[in-house]
C-alpha cells in the first residue's frame, strides 16, 4: 500500500507534472494517479503545510544568502573596511565596522543617516564608513563626485559628515548645484573642491565601491556591512543595533 511517507521524494513532482530526480521504484500511471490524489487531498485537508514549507523555503533561502554575503565580505573585508577611499566618521579604533553604502537622493538614505547618528552617539565602539554608492542617476553620480572630493580635502572626516547631513537633510534632488552649495556651507575649500572633483581619484573611488557592490550583490541603497554580515535596506536604528551587537559579542544583547 502506498504511504505519504515512502511518496515524499516525488510528491510535488508528480503534482506538479515534473520529472523525478531519481527514487526507488517505477510507478505506472495509475500509480502515479493514486498518487496524486493522495498528495491532493493530504494538502486540502492540512493547508498549514504549505505555509509552513514557504517559512522553511525563505528560511533555507536566507540562510544561503547570509552565507554568500559572509563569503563576499571575507573575500573583500581590507578593501571594505580599510580603504583609504572611504570616509570614517565614527571612532576609528572601534571593535565593530559599520560601512554604510548610501546614495544622496535615496529618501530611506536620510531616515538611515539619523539611525547612524543615533547608534554613534550610543556606541562610542563603533567604526562607521561611509560609502558613496550613486545608483539613482546622474544626478546622485554629480553629487557623489563632489563628496569624494570632500572627503580628498578633508582626511579628519569631520567636515564630511557635516557636508553629508546638511546634503541628505536638504530638499529637493542632489546635483552638483546642491553638493557644492552644501560643501561651501560645510566650510570647505571650494577652489581645492573644483581642482579635486578633475582627479582620476573620484571616479577611481566610485569605481571601487561599485565593485565591491557588485562582489556582495548589492543593487539598492542604504546597504550596509556590519562585522562580517551584509544587510539590506533601512532596517531601523534597533534592527541594526541587534546586528551590532551580534558583531560585538555573537548575540543580539550583550
Amino acid at each position: 500500500m502506498l504511504s505519504l511517507r515512502s511518496l515524499a521524494p516525488l510528491a510535488f513532482a508528480l503534482v506538479l507534472g515534473l520529472p523525478a530526480v531519481s527514487h526507488a521504484q517505477s510507478f505506472n500511471d495509475t500509480q502515479k494517479s493514486e498518487i496524486q490524489k493522495i498528495i491532493k487531498d493530504y494538502l486540502i485537508a492540512n493547508p498549514e503545510l504549505l505555509e509552513e514549507m514557504s517559512a522553511e523555503l525563505q528560511k533555507r533561502q536566507a540562510a544561503a544568502e547570509s552565507e554568500k554575503h559572509r563569503a563576499a565580505v571575507q573575500k573583500n573585508a581590507e578593501v571594505i573596511f580599510n580603504s583609504p577611499r572611504g570616509v570614517v566618521v565614527g571612532n576609528r579604533d572601534g571593535d565593530v565596522n559599520f560601512v554604510e553604502f548610501f546614495d544622496y537622493n535615496c529618501g530611506y538614505c536620510k531616515h538611515a543617516m539619523a539611525d547612524m547618528l543615533t547608534l554613534m552617539k550610543s556606541d562610542s565602539k563603533l567604526r562607521v564608513v561611509l560609502k558613496e554608492f550613486p545608483v539613482l542617476g546622474p544626478s546622485s553620480v554629480e553629487a557623489a563626485q563632489v563628496a569624494v572630493a570632500v572627503r580628498m580635502q578633508d582626511p579628519s572626516g569631520k567636515k564630511y559628515l557635516d557636508f553629508h547631513q546638511k546634503l541628505l537633510n536638504g530638499r529637493g534632488q542632489a546635483d552638483k548645484a546642491r553638493a557644492m552649495a552644501a560643501a561651501k556651507e560645510a566650510g570647505l575649500d571650494m577652489a581645492k573642491l573644483e581642482k579635486d572633483m578633475a582627479s582620476p581619484e573620484v571616479n577611481a573611488t566610485l569605481n571601487e565601491n561599485f565593485k565591491l557592490a557588485e562582489e556582495m550583490g548589492l543593487n539598492g541603497t542604504p546597504s550596509y556591512v556590519i562585522g562580517k554580515d551584509v544587510v539590506v535596506g533601512a532596517v531601523g536604528a534597533a534592527g541594526l543595533a541587534k546586528k551590532i551587537s551580534e558583531a560585538r559579542c555573537g548575540k543580539a544583547t550583550c
